[in-house]
C-alpha cells in the first residue's frame, strides 16, 4: 500500500470519528431541548396557560420524526405520531417537572443511532403531593434532511418515591 493510499484511509476514518462525534453532540442537544420544552408546561408549581402549554407541547412533538413514537409506559400511554404526541404532551398529569437526563450511551450508525438515558425527575402531582422520579429513556433517532430526531422514545419508570414536605414551599 503506498503512503497516499495510507493518508486517504487515515483521513477518512478520521472523518468518521468526527461525524460519529458531532452526530452524538447533536444527539445531545436533541435530547436537552426536549427536556426543556416539556420542563416549560409548568411554571411556579401550575400548568402553564392553555396558549404556552399547546405551544410548548407542539415543539416538543416536532422533535420527533412524522412518524414518531412517544411511550410514557403503562401509566402515560403510547401514542405515534406528532399531533397525537403534541395532545398528549398538552395533557399534563403533573403540576411540576424537572427532567434531568444524564449518563447517555449513544451510538450512531449513519443516519440512525440509538441511546439511553437515565432519568431523575422531581415532580408534583394535581394533588400537591411532591415525589422523586428515577428511571431511564430509550431513544431511536434519525436524521432526517440533515437534522436528529427522536423516532422512538421509551420511558421505563425504575422507582417513584415521595418526597417529603414537598416542593410546594420552593415553587411558591
Amino acid at each position: 500500500m503506498s503512503i497516499i493510499e495510507e493518508l486517504a484511509d487515515e483521513v477518512a476514518e478520521l472523518r468518521r470519528r468526527v461525524e460519529t462525534a458531532e452526530a452524538i453532540l447533536q444527539l445531545q442537544d436533541l435530547k436537552a431541548r426536549y427536556g426543556e420544552l416539556v420542563d416549560q408546561r409548568f411554571s411556579a408549581g401550575q400548568v402553564v396557560d392553555d396558549d404556552t402549554l399547546h405551544m410548548v407541547s407542539r415543539q416538543a412533538a416536532d422533535l420527533f420524526t412524522v412518524d414518531g413514537i412517544w411511550d410514557g409506559g403503562p401509566g402515560l400511554g403510547r401514542q405515534v405520531g406528532r399531533d397525537a404526541i403534541a395532545n398528549r404532551l398538552a395533557q399534563p398529569t403533573l403540576t411540576f417537572a424537572r427532567h434531568l437526563f444524564m449518563k447517555p450511551r449513544i451510538t450512531v450508525d449513519g443516519d440512525r443511532a440509538q441511546g439511553r438515558w437515565d432519568l431523575l425527575s422531581p415532580c408534583q402531582r394535581e394533588d400537591g403531593s411532591s415525589w422523586w422520579m428515577c428511571g431511564h429513556e430509550d431513544d431511536e433517532y434519525a436524521r432526517v434532511d440533515g437534522v436528529w430526531l427522536h423516532s422512538s422514545m421509551a420511558l421505563t419508570t425504575v422507582f417513584l418515591a415521595p418526597a417529603g414536605p414537598g416542593w410546594g414551599r420552593i415553587l411558591a
